[in-house]
Formats: C-alpha cells, structure tokens, sequence
C-alpha cells in the first residue's frame, strides 16, 4: 500500500514539476510602447502644442516617451533658453521602468517658436505656458509628475505654488529656493575654491561686463564648469549636452540668466527671485535633488526638502549641476524610487 502511495504522489509531483505559476500581466509594460491608439503615433510622439501669449500665438515643441496611465513626467529643461536635450539621459533609464516621460521645450528655446520679444521671458508668462501644455496634453493630479532642473526648477517650484491642485508630484533638481542665496553661495564658497588667480580675472571680467572676452569663457570652462557643471573633461562631455549648449538661446539666456553660470549676473530680471518664504504652503509629495560640487548649495537643497510639508532629499555625493550625467547610479535609482512609492502610496517623506 505505502508503495502504491508513493508512486501516485511521484507521478503527481513529475506531472506538475512542468507546470509554473502564471504571473499576472502587467499591462503597463506590455503597452508601454504601443502608440497604434494615439494621435501622436505618426510622428512619434512629437506634439507642437499651440499656446497663447499677450503678444500673440505661437508653437511649443514635446514630445512624449512611452505609455503609462498613472505615471507622466513633464520635464522641464534649464536656462533659461536651453533644451530637452538636457534630459536625454533618461532614455537610458525610465523606459525599462515604464515611465512615461515628456520632453518640452519651452517658448524661445530651440525645437520651439523662438520670437524676439524680451516682454514674453518673465516667470508668470513660463508658468501659464507650462499649464497650457498640460491642457494639452491632458495630465491631471492622477499622473502629473513636474520635474524641474536649474531654471527649471524655478518654473517648477513657482508652477507648483500657483496650480499644486493639478499635480501628483513635484521633484526640484540643482536648484535653490532664492537667487540672492546662489549668488552668495558661488561668491563666498565656490569662487574662492579656484585658483586665486583664475578666480580674480573671472571678477574682473565681470567688473567690467566685459562677458564676451573669449578669456572669460576659456576660464569658466576650464575651471568652473567641468568642477561644478559637469564633472567631466570637456573632451567627455556627452554629445547631448554639447548639442544642447550649441542650442542654447543666448537672448533669453542673459535676459534672465545673465551672461555666466557663475551666479546670476548683470542687470538679469532673475537676480532678486525668492520663494524661500512660501515653500511651506506645498503639500504635494516633493523630492528635491542636491549635489555635492553643484553649483547649488546640496544643504540648502535639503533644507528645501524639509521646508515643504511632504518632501523627501536625494543627495548624490558625485555629481554636480548636471547630476543626471555625473552621478546616475544615485541619480536615477533615487528619482525611480520616489516616482514609484507616490504612485504605490507608499510615499515617505524623510
């Protein structure tokens, strides 16, 4: 008898031993590349949104990666008067996460209309420009992640101040609440990290306005920016971000920015930017990136992140202004991390 039982239960296991436990399907991976249902699909993605402004109508480039109904992250590129191109990075990261993504550049950058009128470049004209292409293209509160670098980072905190209401997420990349505050941080810490020498001709330059001497430039690259822009030999850098410097619109660039990446300078309309005092008035989950050799202050950023009411700091200890290039193994697992435990609700402020 026991013999008879364990040749049953020997056939038994060597008929099952085949079989494996189906998995549920998970739809968003399987339709992440699928854009046969979109109005997109013809040009892959690519959308020239229409947007009005006070001195007329004019044409908006994005263009959308991927397909996931709960996840959306409109990015918004630096400069001001740069480009998406900031961001390609992320092709390299956020598909295999399924998370969909949306390149944009913004009125006067270079896949975008580029009218020649100083009256358009204020932020509360960027703001109204970034929710009139969220109109378009129909992010809500149960899918709108903002994600804002540099100058972007300015649009994205004074987006989230006025329209929070609409947002899922919020996330603050390599900059400062406060341009008086990243001017004194680049004055009396980042400046005197350079040789002396160097770091006084840069001051005369700047005494002088004297911007366009190819000299200034050669010393910002040399010994500036491959230290806090971008780590790396000028020679290495990444041929998006040469081809997104190479795009950069100078006119809105100075008009707001100023003439040099080593603070904000000259007569630029951001030089007196502020927000620090209202940053305790958002709620919306929030991470705020910092970067140990940015050009932003990373204690500051941190700052930022327990100003707000549900923030969360991520740190990359190798990075620098473009931490997206410089430090992706924090860079990317941090910013997947935060996009997933919102959408999940398992979202932890820290």
């Amino acid at each position: 008898m026991k013999i008879k039982q364990l040749l049953i239960a020997l056939v038994t296991v060597i008929s099952f031993s085949g079989c494996k436990e189906s998995k549920p399907e998970d739809t968003t991976k399987a339709n992440y590349l699928d854009y046969s249902k979109s109005d997109d699909q013809s040009t892959g993605g690519i959308k020239m949104i229409p947007i009005t402004t006070p001195i007329g109508k004019f044409n908006v480039w994005t263009k959308r990666v991927g397909n996931n109904p709960k996840i959306k992250v409109l990015l918004l590129h630096g400069g001001p008067g740069g480009t998406h191109e900031f961001f390609e990075s992320f092709d390299g990261y956020f598909p295999n996460e399924s998370i969909e993504y949306i390149y944009y550049d913004q009125l006067g950058s270079y896949y975008s209309d580029q009218p020649n009128d100083n009256s358009l470049w204020t932020i509360d004209r960027f703001v109204d420009e970034v929710e009139q292409v969220r109109k378009a293209l129909k992010l809500d509160n149960s899918n709108f992640y903002l994600m804002g670098q540099s100058w972007g980072g300015i649009l994205a905190m004074e987006y989230a101040l006025k329209y929070q209401k609409n947002l899922k997420g919020l996330i603050i990349a390599n900059m400062m609440a406060s341009a008086p505050a990243y001017n004194k941080y680049a004055e009396d810490v980042l400046g005197p990290k350079l040789p002396k020498e160097v770091f006084t001709q840069i001051k005369a330059f700047e005494k002088n306005k004297d911007y366009k001497n190819p000299k200034y430039a050669e010393l910002l690259f040399k010994y500036y920016y491959t230290e806090h822009i971008l780590r790396m030999p000028i020679d290495k850098w990444p041929e998006s971000i040469n081809r997104a410097f190479k795009h950069l619109n100078p006119n809105v660039y100075v008009f707001m920015q100023g003439p040099s990446e080593f603070g904000i300078t000259g007569d630029a309309t951001l030089k007196d930017w502020d927000v620090t005092s209202k940053l305790k008035t958002l709620t919306i989950p929030t991470l705020v990136i910092g970067a140990q050799y940015d050009t932003m202050d990373p204690k500051h950023m941190e700052w930022i992140s327990k100003e707000v009411q549900n923030g969360r700091f991520l740190y990359c200890p190798n990075g620098s202004h473009c931490s997206q290039y410089d430090d992706q193994e924090h860079y990317f697992p941090g910013v997947i991390s935060f996009l997933k435990d919102v959408d999940s609700g398992n979202f932890k402020k820290s």
